[in-house]
């Protein structure tokens, strides 16, 4: 069984701004789980953390040596390459050159449409689709998608929301960075919701409350 990840009494701040404060927050196995919150309040340093992209200011973070796998907001790939050479070189650098596998993403996100287009060139809503589709390329254990559905199509969502369900078992966890989190109820194991850099909700969503609903009750806005 994969180990959570933990962060245990994480502080991080830039000079005065403090963006995250005495988080204590595990990140399960088997678990779609929503992180939730409004603008600034933690959840891009939260993943930076995560990522090892910057260092807590207080705190520790722990991340099992483990396949990580990540979509941004802002698309990663290779603007000169072609969608094909793109899961390719990834393919290669993940130490992942699982044909069949790269076949099933191709299909999942339609980027046999495409496949012999610069990525660079490619309209914003394929982008994501590649993006997303390099996120899953190493089969990882722990999945960090931040605002999946961004520049996708209904058809887009629904299958990407189809295969999340089934991609996330017992050893394998999807933590979904959003403002969205209506667009998850179906699939939403566990809910997280920041504020102002702290923690304001943590736990698994019940069958009498919506993740949406528990959201607004939270930070207050369900009047």
């Amino acid at each position: 069984m994969t180990e959570p990840i933990r962060f245990e009494d994480v502080s991080k701040s830039y000079g005065d701004v403090v963006a995250l404060e005495s988080v204590d927050l595990e990140l399960r196995p088997g678990e779609v789980h929503c992180l939730v919150g409004p603008n600034g309040s933690g959840k891009t340093t939260l993943l930076d953390l995560l990522l090892g992209l910057t260092r807590p200011t207080s705190g520790a973070v722990t991340v099992p040596d483990v396949p990580v796998g990540c979509s941004f907001q802002s698309p990663t790939f290779y603007p000169g390459l072609t969608v094909t050479e793109n899961l390719d070189v990834f393919a290669r650098l993940s130490g992942c050159p699982d044909d069949a596998w790269r076949e099933r993403l191709r299909d999942v996100f339609g980027l046999d449409r495409v496949a012999g287009q610069l990525a660079g060139t490619l309209s914003g809503g394929w982008q994501k689709q590649l993006d997303l589709a390099l996120g899953f390329l190493n089969r990882p254990d722990y999945l960090l998608l931040d605002e999946p559905f961004s520049e996708l199509d209904d058809a887009s969502k629904r299958r990407l929301l189809t295969f999340l369900s089934e991609f996330c078992t017992d050893d394998r966890t999807v933590l979904v960075v959003t403002h969205h989190v209506r667009r998850f109820e179906d699939i939403v194991d566990r809910l997280t919701v920041f504020e102002a850099g702290r923690v304001r909700y943590d736990g698994a969503v019940g069958p009498d409350e919506t993740a949406h609903d528990r959201y607004l009750r939270v930070l207050g806005l369900d009047n």
